[in-house]
């Protein structure tokens, strides 16, 4: 993880520079160098979006990467600050597992799952990734575990997507 920057036009969103990394492409006449920026923005209110930038130059993959990241924005589930229960993300190889923190517990995980969170505005959770170490699969792969979160009841109505009245829920 890089940078964090606030963003100037408006300031609720957070963005999150995860990893930058310089391309190399052999051709006939030479080498050409290119950029590319994973980024990952997010208002700390429960909406998060990422994106991978590329350009010639560094500063350019970055705008590019954080103008992409704020168009492709979602909204995700919290329950105060933490997640509703425990969930694995599953993206290509990479597997990641969420689970809800007490309060008082902090963000509990490594580099690019932390910039997710911390985009999200999820101040408790405990989270293990299983497979891979690859940035761009762990990002989405958290991404998807935190989608798939659903808080219409508690757990009869996690199981399954039918809605549970409120005296089922007080049992």
């Amino acid at each position: 993880m890089k940078e964090t920057f606030r963003s100037k036009e408006t300031q609720d969103i957070i963005e999150k520079i995860v990893s930058i990394n310089r391309v190399t492409k052999v051709t006939k006449g030479g080498k050409k160098m290119s950029f590319s920026a994973l980024v990952v923005v997010g208002d700390a209110k429960g909406r998060v979006g990422m994106d991978l930038g590329k350009a010639n130059d560094v500063a350019g993959a970055i705008k590019k990467g954080i103008a992409k990241a704020k168009n492709s924005m979602i909204p995700i589930a919290l329950s105060g600050s933490t997640i509703a229960y425990e969930t694995m993300g599953i993206f290509g190889a990479a597997r990641v597992l969420l689970k809800p923190g007490s309060p008082g517990t902090g963000v509990i995980a490594a580099g690019p799952v932390r910039a997710v969170c911390e985009c999200v505005g999820i101040s408790d959770i405990l989270t293990k990734c299983l497979t891979t170490n690859n940035p761009l699969n762990v990002i989405k792969a958290t991404i998807e575990g935190l989608r798939s979160i659903r808080l219409e009841g508690r757990n009869k109505a996690f199981k399954s997507d039918k809605k549970v009245s409120e005296e089922e829920l007080k049992d």
